[in-house]
């Protein structure tokens, strides 16, 4: 679930796309204070004023990594800053911001979504979008709080409807309008880019809301959000119940080794990122206590929650709930001691995220015990709750293809916080909806090896998503978006960049092709490993 620690801020750095729109001349020139004048339906203007060139600075946030360096706001050039606030139900306020640049407008709209459980603006991509030319908007999706935070859902089920799915869809209508009041004109495309809950957010746009946008990009999507946190429960009961179980932080680099020892080189480049993480055949008890405990081993209860984190939990009829982790994402600061076990029982982000879910929207219960809720009553509890309010599992997407959309997912096989195989899974269910080549015209897959949660990690893991520098479609996913919307150009093969630390001033350290699923990157056998020019994409099957 995204954005909410450096792991989510790597690698971003200011760019201005070399994109093929026109830059539109307004039909008169465009009046800030006029748009405070504008009439919304069920919202109202709080303010719209001009912001000069290099001066704006963003309020202060909970969050450092939603506002990025000072440097790319003083970057920027002059805009209009449109401050809203849209009442959907009497127990609603949502909190939206609309930029829209004075000069060079590229004729396009970028909404933006949320990582975690949202309750901030993203002040980082709003200026992103903005240095791009694309008028943009963003919005807390109706409170105010820390993306691990949830308190504000007790007892307020519109609350919990507009983080769901309205507050976003009402961001973007709210938007398109001032644009129009601004320039006087419509947006000619309109997109949508982000990872994690924003990746359910943008499945849930193409979805319920299908005329919202014409391209969109769902990173890593935390679309199966029940199911999600879910497993967020039985993982902390088969980690934390039994105290043995818990497996510490200083447990997990010796796990990461044997991990790496079974199946990184299956690929035939031994780099540390295991290419094809369902080829790995691991098993956990070669690392059981033979003697003494240690660092470097396992103790028997251990081995079993570890088995338990892997395998993904069941029903009570033996069925899947949500897929098992995957090997190969254990180690590294956005891996399993930041996930999954923490730094102490009870300390990782999906526990947090999981108390959160199910004592505020689940079982309105703010002294609600994990310890007490079986995983099989806790599903049933949940999906009668929630499932029609926060899951964007709808796989018919005929109408939004219809209308032209064009739709890449995206999804890192060394996630630690949501198995990769869930996005595998939503897409295969949309090509078993609509056949292979009705999905083929409208739609993308990415499977990313060495990415972790939306950014990071020790593959190449940077390909133009959420901001990040990349200097053409072949490189960024997020020019290739537009070439497809607008040219008809479809995506193949993405080349995705490791730089030296994570720091593009440092140089490129490998880069790696990104192939359409189902296909991987295979190593030719012979050239260097770090050029992507030495890979093709072959097909693979799980």
């Amino acid at each position: 679930m995204s954005t909410m620690s450096r792991v989510f801020a790597i690698a971003v750095v200011l760019f201005v796309a070399g994109t093929a729109a026109a830059q539109i001349t307004p039909s008169a020139p465009p009046s800030c204070e006029k748009v405070s004048q504008l009439a919304l339906s069920k919202a109202k203007i709080v303010s719209a004023q001009t912001v000069e060139a290099g001066t704006f600075a963003p309020p202060a946030a909970m969050s450092p990594w939603l506002t990025g360096s000072p440097d790319l706001y003083k970057a920027l050039g002059a805009f209009c800053r449109v401050l809203v606030e849209a009442m959907p139900s009497a127990d609603s306020s949502i909190k939206i911001e609309v930029w829209l640049p004075e000069e060079a407008w590229n004729g396009r709209f970028r909404g933006q979504g949320n990582g975690g459980f949202a309750g901030e603006i993203d002040y980082r991509r709003l200026a992103l979008a903005l240095q791009q030319n694309y008028a943009t908007a963003a919005t807390d999706t109706g409170h105010s709080a820390v993306a691990t935070d949830a308190r504000w859902a007790l007892g307020h089920r519109e609350k919990v409807i507009d983080f769901g799915y309205r507050a976003i869809h009402e961001m973007t209508q709210i938007a398109k309008t001032v644009i129009n009041a601004f320039y006087g004109n419509n947006p000619q495309h309109s997109y949508f880019d982000n990872c994690s809950n924003g990746g359910r957010q943008a499945l849930m746009e193409a979805q319920r809301f299908p005329a919202d946008y014409d391209g969109i990009i769902a990173g890593a999507p935390a679309n199966y959000w029940t199911r999600l946190l879910t497993k967020a429960l039985a993982d902390s009961q088969a980690t934390t119940l039994d105290p043995a179980s818990y497996i510490p932080a200083s447990k997990v680099p010796a796990l990461a080794r044997a991990v790496n020892a079974a199946c990184d080189a299956q690929d035939g480049v031994t780099d540390g990122v295991v290419n094809d993480p369902r080829q790995c055949r691991f098993d956990p008890a070669v690392l059981l206590c033979k003697t003494d405990d240690s660092n470097e081993c396992l103790r028997a209860p251990q081995v079993t929650a570890l088995k338990k984190l892997y395998e993904g939990p069941r029903d009570a009829k033996g069925v899947l709930i949500f897929p098992g982790y995957l090997p190969g994402a254990e180690e590294g600061e956005g891996g399993w001691g930041l996930w999954i076990t923490g730094q102490a029982p009870g300390q990782s982000l999906m526990f947090a995220f999981n108390t959160g879910y199910f004592s505020n929207m689940v079982y309105g219960k703010s002294d609600w015990d994990y310890k007490n809720t079986r995983v099989n009553d806790g599903l049933k509890a949940a999906e009668k709750k929630t499932a029609k309010i926060l899951n964007a599992t709808d796989s018919n997407l005929a109408v939004f293809k219809a209308r032209g959309g064009k739709l890449i997912l995206y999804h890192g096989w060394n996630d630690a916080a949501i198995s990769a195989l869930n996005t595998i899974n939503y897409y295969n269910s949309v090509t078993a909806k609509m056949g292979q080549a009705e999905t083929d015209a409208f739609s993308r897959l990415y499977m990313v090896p060495g990415l972790q949660h939306c950014g990071g990690g020790p593959g190449a893991n940077s390909f133009g998503q959420l901001g990040m520098a990349a200097p053409d479609p072949q490189n960024n996913m997020e020019l290739a978006l537009v070439d497809w919307v607008e040219k008809g150009v479809a995506p193949s093969a993405i080349v995705a960049t490791k730089f030296v630390d994570d720091d593009p001033s440092k140089g490129v350290k490998l880069t790696r092709p990104l192939c359409p699923y189902p296909q991987i990157a295979k190593f030719k056998g012979d050239g260097d490993p770090n050029d992507a020019g030495n890979f093709i994409c072959v097909s693979a099957s799980p």
